[in-house]
């Protein structure tokens, strides 16, 4: 039976992938000069906001189903929703921005450069973001990425 902590694991990447997605593509639009990706780049980063609601919202029951898990503790798991709420206001208000960027130049042949490097600084912002929300998450469950001087092991003299 499909449960909302396995809808939380089954979606948790599309945010942070279509985001990076995005990111490069205004990168290169910007870099090259070629407006005609920036407004899928910024179609993306819409899409990288939809997705990141039910993300965030099954990440209660997906705390749930591994809070009494071996190696899995409160302060993991306190730092990754902290990041993620974090994460989720970025690139909501990222995705706010490049829907009111798409609409105000709806008629426009291209994006303004202006507002194509501003919705990339947002991007690169929003990346970095995911991509530290990612991390965390993934350490939970993941000892592979955690170091010695992990989120949650004691400091060493």
């Amino acid at each position: 039976m499909l449960s909302l902590a396995h809808v939380h694991l089954l979606l948790n990447h599309v945010p942070i992938i279509v985001t990076a997605l995005a990111t490069l593509l205004l990168g290169l639009g910007v870099w090259r000069q070629h407006g005609v990706l920036n407004r899928p780049a910024c179609a993306l980063l819409i899409g990288a906001a939809v997705s990141a609601l039910p993300v965030y919202l099954t990440g209660e029951s997906a705390e749930h189903a591994v809070e009494n898990l071996p190696g899995v503790t409160e302060r993991l798991i306190e730092q990754h929703q902290d990041a993620a709420l974090v994460a989720a206001v970025i690139l909501g208000l990222l995705g706010l921005f490049s829907l009111w960027t798409l609409w105000r130049f709806r008629a426009a042949d291209r994006l303004p450069r202006r507002m194509t490097q501003l919705v990339l600084t947002g991007a690169l912002i929003a990346s970095a973001a995911m991509a530290w929300t990612g991390w965390l998450g993934g350490a939970i469950r993941h000892t592979e990425v955690r170091t010695e001087r992990s989120i949650d092991a004691p400091i060493q003299p």
